[in-house]
């Protein structure tokens, strides 16, 4: 399995610039490339990517996707003078040449295939290619939108081409919908796109009927191309992550790409003048995290717009952290999708319905009388500000964004523990266990028994269970004292050592402990004080309890074909976990466990990125392959084998609705209908 994470930039792509005065293009400026790339250096990032030198894309390879008159037009620039670039910027929309723009958009292009060929090659997991001009909006004839050539498309083809890949899947989190892509992936099923974009009802640039949540594909590709529209600006962290959780992810997981490409764009971001959203920058660390899970890892990050130096800077920088492996820092804000959010969300699913085994048993319907249609007659009618005016409020925006961003990095970032995963050593675990999985010393007989019969004496009623509570003390401790960031431990009784470890977190001073436990969970400790939330994955209904918002019985048999559990992680499990933010993740494995090893790998894997990745993981038994799928999940080295994906049965779908109607009041990120209650306004 390749490790690393390759960093792509060369300071030669800043020469491209604004020649004369244009308000429309003057936000995109070299400093974009220059401020990022000094952001990574400042959180001594770069020293720690693998640098991959760039090369200039050749012309064959840009004619893999634009055709041969867009490239002679732009190569005819090289030697023009202001005049004659003016007059040929002005021949399309919101772009500018300067007599360094073909050189640079050519390094643009070779960025973007060095990073494909070096995470296709092995040479590096994943990667991050700091370009500029960015690419999407760019079409097989024309530039358009800062774009000359479109950087992805060129990759995905070029990916398909010399590698022979069949599934690409490209992911565009810029707050533009990026058309060039759509228009040049719409008839070709080996190509998922999905594009997440400001739209508010066709208003905002590129003011496209084709951008809106209708356009599913032409031909063959129907289905292949997913726009989720926003209808209104000031999108958080909860609806982008509610687009991942109830449209993105089970559409990837049953794709299954063997590449992973992002339009990482970052004026989705808080602070930024067009984009006009406020997600905070972790969130774009959250989304890296999911799409790692993804492809066996494959992931090639792609820069394409953000027009806040400090909130572009900050964003990258959490890309690069989380390519790299480092925790995940928790997600801030309120955690429930705004009711706009909620219905475009709807609306896709609506619209995909037709092509997705997922979606076959999934209870869609289109919603035509959308909340934000009257927020724009109000918009038509009030005056518009001149434009001096706009300027001044944007320019006090970006200090005050800039002075917010200062304040929340240094709440957020945390130091990572020197240790990742912590386990206690049998006689010989070394051997099956991946490497980065440290041993640690058990804990003294003497120490164990002080501390139980000080405050667990009510549940360890044994002496032989007793003593195998040594390891989970020992772990546990490490992870509570950010000695180590997680941990996994074999017990005889998963169920007493996941009861322990729950009160021993609470009574270290830990106010939310989510428990994931699979299995028969024999001793179920009282979650009424809200300190404790536990899901049950279970193969028999648990009959105690239903009615406690703290304590969720999911009653679960795996499918013997392959995993189906996707639906369950990512509809249910990963909405309520992301509602109730927890600071630490117990996962047990007890007996009669009702799912395989790639289900319970997945659960791990998607987990970690709550609670600063603080993973206790506890399985019963020393069942060698589990514990080392579990561990792989928690080194984050290498993802874990998913197995064959399985749709849901109806009656699991079913199960799914009816646990999301009974929890969805409290656990607001479960909302992807609007029938389903209110979201936030």
């Amino acid at each position: 399995m390749a490790s690393g994470t390759a960093l792509i930039y060369d300071e030669e792509m800043t020469t491209h610039k604004l020649l004369w005065n244009d308000p429309i293009c003057d936000i995109e400026v070299p400093e974009r490339l220059s401020s990022s790339y000094e952001q990574l250096r400042s959180y001594h990032l770069v020293e720690r990517c693998v640098r991959v030198p760039v090369r200039e894309g050749s012309e064959e390879e840009i004619l893999l996707v634009h055709s041969l008159e867009h490239l002679e037009v732009a190569k005819s620039t090289q030697t023009m003078n202001e005049e004659e670039l003016k007059r040929v910027s002005e021949n399309y929309d919101a772009f500018f040449f300067h007599p360094s723009t073909y050189h640079c958009a050519r390094l643009a292009v070779g960025a973007a295939l060095q990073l494909v060929d070096a995470v296709m090659a092995g040479k590096v997991r994943n990667g991050m290619a700091l370009v500029r001009p960015p690419g999407h909006h760019s079409q097989r004839n024309a530039a358009n939108g800062f774009c000359l050539f479109n950087n992805v498309a060129i990759a995905a083809e070029y990916a398909k081409l010399k590698y022979g890949l069949q599934r690409i899947l490209i992911v565009d989190w810029d707050v533009h919908h990026g058309q060039g892509t759509q228009y040049i992936f719409e008839e070709d099923p080996s190509v998922l796109y999905f594009s997440w974009h400001r739209y508010e009802h066709q208003e905002f640039w590129p003011s496209l009927k084709e951008s809106d949540y209708d356009a599913v594909g032409l031909g063959k590709g129907k289905g292949f191309n997913i726009n989720l529209p926003w209808n209104k600006v000031g999108m958080g962290n909860s609806d982008y992550l509610a687009a991942f959780f109830h449209v993105l992810l089970p559409m990837a997981f049953e794709f299954d790409p063997e590449l992973v490409i992002v339009s990482s764009g970052y004026d989705a971001g808080i602070g930024d003048p067009e984009g006009q959203m406020n997600a905070t920058p972790e969130v774009f660390a959250h989304l890296t995290h999911f799409l790692m899970q993804l492809a066996n890892g494959k992931l090639c990050v792609i820069l394409e717009g953000g027009y806040h130096l400090k909130s572009l800077g900050e964003s990258v920088c959490m890309t690069v952290r989380t390519l790299l492996g480092d925790p995940v820092p928790q997600i801030t804000g309120e955690m429930a999708p705004c009711l706009s959010a909620v219905e475009s969300i709807q609306n896709v699913r609506a619209a995909h319905k037709p092509y997705w085994k997922w979606l076959a048993y999934e209870d869609t319907s289109f919603l035509q009388n959308l909340s934000t249609k009257s927020h724009l007659l109000k918009k038509a009618n009030s005056n518009p500000s001149t434009e001096d005016e706009s300027q001044i409020t944007n320019n006090n925006n970006t200090v005050k964004v800039e002075r917010f961003l200062e304040l929340h990095m240094k709440n957020i970032l945390f130091p990572v523990p020197p240790i990742k995963t912590a386990t206690t050593g049998s006689e010989g675990s070394e051997h099956f266990l991946p490497e980065h999985v440290q041993l640690v010393k058990e804990m003294d007989e003497t120490e164990i028994k002080t501390l139980v019969s000080g405050f667990y004496a009510d549940l360890v009623k044994e002496d032989k269970t007793l003593l195998s509570l040594g390891s989970t003390f020992v772990i546990l401790d490490k992870i509570l004292k950010k000695e180590v960031c997680n941990g996994i431990a074999a017990s005889p009784t998963a169920a007493l050592s996941a009861a322990v470890a729950l009160r021993h977190s609470v009574r270290f001073g830990f106010q939310r402990v989510l428990c994931v436990f699979v299995g028969d969970m024999q001793m179920i400790p009282n979650t009424e004080d809200g300190k404790m939330l536990i899901i049950n994955i279970c193969e028999k209904e648990q009959s105690r309890k239903t009615g406690c918002k703290h304590y969720i019985s999911l009653n679960w048999k795996e499918d013997a074909g392959g995993n189906d559990l996707f639906s369950a992680v990512l509809g249910f499990i990963l909405p309520v976990a992301y509602s109730y933010q927890p600071n630490l993740t117990v996962i047990a494995v007890g007996p009669n466990r009702n799912l395989g090893i790639s289900g319970i790998s997945l659960l791990v894997a998607l987990l970690r990125g709550l609670a600063e990745s603080r993973v206790f993981a506890v399985i019963e038994n020393t069942e060698t392959s589990l514990m080392q799928s579990v561990a792989k999940a928690l080194v984050g080295a290498s993802t874990p084998p998913f197995g064959i994906y399985v749709p849901p049965t109806q009656e699991k779908v079913n199960k799914i609705k009816a646990l999301r109607d009974q929890f969805q009041q409290e656990w607001k990120m479960l909302q992807c209908s609007v029938n389903d209650g209110t979201s936030r306004n």
